[in-house]
């Protein structure tokens, strides 16, 4: 099994494990805390918030950074931003103070963004017939997250005298040990030419292939945090209680991760774009769910299936990335997609909550099908210009 046999993956399937478990003790915590430190109730959100514009900040910074210095350089700083971040939101918490808890969740944003290129280290790991599955077993590490992250902020929570600082103790503490295992990872090397420049990006983004792959990507992963962080929003007006929804989202989480075991080799073997395909449909059949009922098997099913969307495309896209560049724009094309991800993940993370209350739960659910035609679109498109220019 690939996971065994191959140093780099299982070090970034470690990784990704130990950043995931950080991911959901901050998405756990980071309301409550802004809750109750934030000077007025409007601001409460406000380290969430910061926390995504540290993600957008660094991405494209990042790339950059190991497009001309290797993986091994980029991935460590990005933890390191990750310790830092979680002693000064613990710092914050002890203390009362709501700036350094800002401050915290930004320098957070900066792991998450070092993070999300997990998987393309993956990538530069394995054979070409290999890389569907290493993606996959890269994300698949969130498995291990959603078992642990929820157990360390529990027995975290209340480590020192003041509530929450020790979890944020335990997230520097992650993030220290993800740091040491990017110090470990065989470098992916540097390509012999690199090309720089915004030109580049334009010319990147002229390419149906590449196109294509963003779309796949950005769609599935903005549905994925749109309707997640409208769910919990809609069983609350539908009468379910905190517990209930808290098992509908581990569901979900399950749904996130579970399948990059298999996904990974049907990539692999059936091609990129089909799995594609099926991740959309798993997505068409979530919200067919979502609006049939406002039953607790109605909301998980469809939360379940969300989660299976998600990891489908997002694994779909990264492979059909690699169709669209060579080596030497490597980091430019890598950042486009994060960049396409982070973007509509924060823009459907801040109107999903006016969305729930203004429009309703199913118009948020019909609202995503455009969407994924729209993605689907690009992407045969995509394929179209790769089988002419075969021919």
């Amino acid at each position: 099994m690939l996971l065994l046999t191959n140093g780099s993956v299982r070090l970034l399937f470690i990784a990704q494990a130990l950043y995931w478990s950080c991911s959901l003790i901050g998405i756990t915590l980071t309301s409550l805390i802004g809750i109750d430190l934030a000077p007025v109730p409007g601001l409460a959100t406000l380290p969430l918030a910061l926390l995504l514009l540290g993600n957008l900040a660094c991405v494209h910074p990042l790339a950059m950074m190991m497009q001309h210095y290797g993986r091994r350089t980029g991935l460590f700083l990005g933890a390191i931003s990750g310790v830092l971040g979680g002693a000064v939101v613990a710092a914050g918490v002890y203390q009362a103070e709501f700036l350094l808890v800002c401050l915290g969740t930004f320098l957070i944003g900066g792991y998450q963004a070092s993070a999300m290129y997990y998987r393309y280290a993956a990538l530069e790991a394995v054979r070409d017939d290999q890389k569907g599955r290493a993606a996959a077993l890269v994300v698949g590490g969130g498995v291990l997250a959603a078992l642990i992250a929820p157990e360390i902020a529990s027995h975290t929570r209340n480590m020192v005298a003041i509530p929450f600082a020790g979890s944020y103790l335990a997230l520097a503490g992650l993030a220290a040990i993800a740091a040491l295992i990017m110090l470990m990872l065989r470098d992916g090397g540097v390509p012999a030419k690199t090309r720089t420049g915004g030109a580049v990006l334009l010319e990147l983004l002229s390419r149906p292939r590449l196109r294509g792959a963003i779309a796949v990507g950005a769609a599935g992963h903005g549905i994925m945090i749109l309707v997640m962080t409208a769910t919990p929003l809609a069983m609350k007006f539908c009468g379910f209680d905190v517990d209930t929804a808290a098992n509908v989202i581990r569901w979900h989480i399950i749904g996130m991760f579970l399948p990059a075991f298999v996904a990974g080799p049907m990539i692999d073997r059936f091609g990129a774009r089909l799995m594609a395909m099926v991740g959309a449909l798993a997505l068409v059949f979530s919200v067919a769910f979502a609006v049939s009922g406002i039953s607790f098997s109605a909301f998980l099913i469809s939360s379940f299936l969300l989660g299976i969307g998600w990891n489908l495309m997002l694994l779909a896209g990264t492979t059909l990335l690699g169709e669209g560049h060579d080596a030497s724009e490597r980091g430019h094309a890598q950042s486009l997609m994060e960049l396409g991800n982070s973007i509509t993940g924060t823009a459907a993370s801040l109107v999903a909550g006016a969305l729930i209350a203004g429009a309703g739960w199913n118009i948020i659910n019909f609202g995503v099908l455009p969407v994924l035609v729209m993605a689907m679109v690009l992407m045969w498109l995509g394929g179209r210009q790769a089988v002419t220019q075969r021919a």
